[in-house]
């Protein structure tokens, strides 16, 4: 669970794993209507950085190391900032726990709303769909009530539209 907001009004980043994620809240556990954001490709663009993902041995360590130098996607943060506040904002993204700091530092230096950070635990290696398929069933089981997401893998857009959550595709070319 989250600590207490600093004198910054920044939070104590404790995370705590549910199931095969690790969850970080930004200012404690809150239920409630939700909407979802993927962030390589959707919040961040994460093209700079994709060679490292060609291949025969993609350098995943390499690709998720260098995600805090990623440019904001301007468009989509305008339309997160537009959201109304009674909605929880959920990052759920397939980097693992070993980039929550850096990601935590990206998310502030853009001044970006969030609640919950869902990360993939150390080793998780399964393909991003089932983990995010697992990550909106205990996000449900846990009080939190998915009603949009925004997502740039074809393969996770009908994942969330068969658990029943509507998903907006944002093109981000990574897929092609």
């Amino acid at each position: 669970m989250e600590g207490p907001l600093t004198g910054e009004g920044r939070a104590e980043h404790q995370g705590q794993v549910v199931g095969q994620a690790l969850w970080t809240w930004r200012a404690g556990p809150a239920g409630g209507p939700a909407t979802v954001f993927d962030l390589d490709g959707v919040l961040s663009d994460a093209a700079s950085r994709q060679y490292l993902l060609r291949g025969p041995r993609p350098d995943w360590d390499a690709f998720f190391a260098a995600s805090g130098e990623d440019p904001l996607i301007e468009e989509v943060s305008v339309l997160l900032g537009l959201l109304s506040s009674e909605l929880k904002v959920v990052l759920l993204t397939a980097r693992p726990a070993q980039a929550r700091d850096l990601t935590i530092a990206w998310l502030g230096r853009h001044d970006l709303r969030w609640d919950l950070l869902v990360m993939r635990s150390h080793g998780d290696r399964r393909p991003a769909r089932q983990f995010k398929q697992e990550a909106v069933r205990a996000l449900r089981a846990h009080g939190v009530d998915p009603r949009l997401c925004f997502e740039d893998d074809l393969r996770n857009v009908e994942m969330f539209r068969r658990e029943g959550v509507p998903c907006v595709y944002v093109h981000s070319g990574y897929y092609d």
